[in-house]
């Protein structure tokens, strides 16, 4: 973890102030939790990253109208999980409102307070009389021990829950951060995550807390990817709300703000579904930090790496051939590459190198502790430029193609 934060238990709820809960609402046939809430203290202050896609949940548009006409405010978010809400006409609207309305009524909160994300199957609406029934049991279980619980309500296809929580000495006084996302499949954000909800109690002005969030999320969500495919519903709200901290510490913040949304990031691609093995491209030498990075996620991305990387084949043609289409120049002549230890590649010319012990290196990657020691690494140094970047995603197996074949079947 980065300088001076340190992991503690307690996730979105670990923050001083903030409550969660969780809660099996009978919107899921699997009968798994499906709602959840987060309570952020009086005076929060939220910036939220949305999906760029002309497609989205009307939950989207919601959450960046209120935030926009609060200027950055908001004390709550509920979660759905089952119904992602998107392309269901104006009743996706409607439903968004009545959800956000009635939780309102019951926190004493005005309804521009309340946030909404929704996630599922695109194209199927909220059974509302449903949702609108496990509100009262869903308040009464807000707890500061709830951010398991919240974790966990909001999962589709993943297979493991997503959070975390840091903690920072700044100024003479504790600070925290805690966070929790879900996402497996339909991972290739353009502004966040799937989902993600980030708490942090320290106060910061509201244009300062968005901009840190940004360019936390352009190193972390951002910077991931499964299967290429952008998500109607993809939203990250992160809320900040407390004693004002010092502006000598944003930049401490920024980087407990910038870790915690890496590790749920990591996470996301690690539980791609059928992932056997997290993926991580690192590129060094670029003009600049945005082109290494538009380089590492196209290298992340390809398909063909991907399939490589799950057959244990260290097939580094197919590395070059992917950053050489991502649109940024470099000198092909300068590249120099590695696979884990392993260098393939100096002066733009192939090197020997001992194929078996390649391949073994991803083997044991993959077999490999959760998000520990299971990740593999490429490392491409494309010159003498200042630019770097990471980027983060995940083998390619025959398992991908069967949960997705059989999603709504």
């Amino acid at each position: 973890m980065t300088h001076p934060w340190h992991p503690i238990s307690g996730g979105i709820t670990a923050p001083h102030g903030f409550l969660a809960a969780g809660i099996t609402a009978g919107l899921k046939a699997s009968g798994n939790p499906d709602l959840s809430l987060l309570l952020a203290p009086e005076g929060a202050v939220c910036a939220g990253t949305f999906t760029t896609s002309l497609v989205r949940a009307a939950c989207v548009d919601l959450c960046a109208e209120r935030l926009v006409a609060s200027g950055g405010h908001a004390r709550a978010v509920l979660t759905n999980s089952g119904q992602a809400n998107a392309c269901t006409g104006d009743r996706g609207l409607i439903d968004s409102l009545r959800a956000t309305q009635a939780l309102a009524d019951r926190l004493g909160l005005a309804s521009e307070e309340v946030l909404i994300c929704s996630t599922g199957v695109i194209g199927v609406p909220i059974p509302m009389d449903t949702l609108l029934a496990g509100l009262d049991p869903l308040a009464e279980a807000l707890s500061s021990e709830g951010g398991a619980a919240a974790a966990r309500a909001i999962l589709t296809t993943d297979l493991v829950d997503k959070q975390i929580a840091l903690e920072a000495e700044l100024g003479g006084r504790t600070v925290r951060l805690g966070g929790m996302a879900k996402g497996s499949g339909m991972i290739h954000p353009n502004m966040a995550t799937m989902l993600g909800t980030l708490s942090c109690d320290a106060g910061v002005p509201a244009e300062i807390w968005q901009a840190m969030v940004k360019r936390a999320v352009d190193r972390s969500f951002n910077a991931i990817t499964v299967d290429g495919d952008t998500s109607t519903n993809d939203t990250y709200l992160a809320f900040a709300a407390g004693e004002p901290l010092s502006p000598e510490f944003y930049d401490a913040l920024e980087a407990g703000l910038t870790a915690v949304s890496q590790h749920l990031a990591k996470a996301i691609a690690r539980d791609g579904e059928g992932a056997t093995c997290l993926l991580e491209v690192r590129v060094e030498g670029a003009a600049d930090d945005a082109g290494a990075r538009a380089i590492a996620r196209t290298v992340c991305g390809s398909s063909l790496v991907k399939c490589a990387v799950h057959g244990r084949d260290p097939n580094w043609g197919r590395i070059v051939a992917a950053a050489g289409r991502a649109g940024v120049p470099f000198d092909p002549e300068a590249v120099a590459l590695w696979l884990g230890e392993h260098q393939l590649m100096a002066a733009g010319q192939p090197l020997a190198f001992d194929r078996a012990a390649a391949s073994q290196y991803m083997r044991q990657r993959a077999a490999g502790a959760y998000l520990q020691d299971d990740t593999v690494q490429i490392r491409l140094r494309l010159g003498d430029g200042p630019g770097g970047g990471l980027a983060w995603g995940c083998d390619l197996s025959d398992q991908y193609v069967r949960i997705n074949a059989d999603y709504t079947t």
